[in-house]
C-alpha cells in the first residue's frame, strides 16, 4: 500500500494541519468515500470525528464526491471541483477521479466535525522549518 498525506482543516481556528500517515494507518482509510465521517484515531487525533472532503491522486487529479468508484474519468463540467470557468456558460471535458479512496490516492483532505479533549496543536505538533 501507500502512505497518505492528510490535510486536516479546523473550521474553528481556520487553520490546516499536514500529517503523513504510515502504511498501517492509511490502510484503514482505503475503501472510504468522500463525505464519510471517520474516527480521529486513524490520524492520531483521539476523541475527534473527521469528515473526508476530497483528495487527489499521485498525478494531481482531484476526487469528486458525485462519481462512484475510484477510477479516473473524463467528464463534461461547467464549474465545480477540478474546473473553474473563465466565461459564462463555458464547459470543458476534464479528468477527475471517483469518490472512493484507493491505493492510487496520495492526498486526503479532512475536516474536523467533533472536537476532542485536547487541542489539535498539542496532538499534531506542527513541524517548524
Amino acid at each position: 500500500m501507500a502512505e497518505f498525506k492528510t490535510v486536516i482543516a479546523d473550521p474553528k481556528s481556520k487553520m490546516t494541519y499536514k500529517k503523513v500517515l504510515s502504511e498501517n494507518k492509511s490502510n484503514a482509510l482505503v475503501g472510504k468515500s468522500v463525505g464519510e465521517e471517520i474516527d480521529g484515531i486513524f490520524v492520531e487525533l483521539p476523541g475527534y470525528r473527521l469528515k473526508i472532503t476530497g483528495g487527489s491522486d499521485k498525478s494531481g487529479v482531484p476526487m469528486r464526491g458525485d462519481l462512484n468508484g475510484n477510477q479516473r474519468r473524463k467528464i463534461l463540467m461547467k464549474g465545480s471541483v477540478g474546473f473553474n470557468p473563465t466565461k459564462d456558460g463555458q464547459r470543458k471535458r476534464k479528468l477527475v477521479r471517483g469518490r472512493t479512496i484507493s491505493s492510487d490516492i496520495s492526498q486526503v483532505n479532512l475536516k474536523v466535525v467533533d472536537y476532542g479533549p485536547k487541542s489539535i496543536e498539542e496532538l499534531l505538533k506542527p513541524e517548524e522549518a
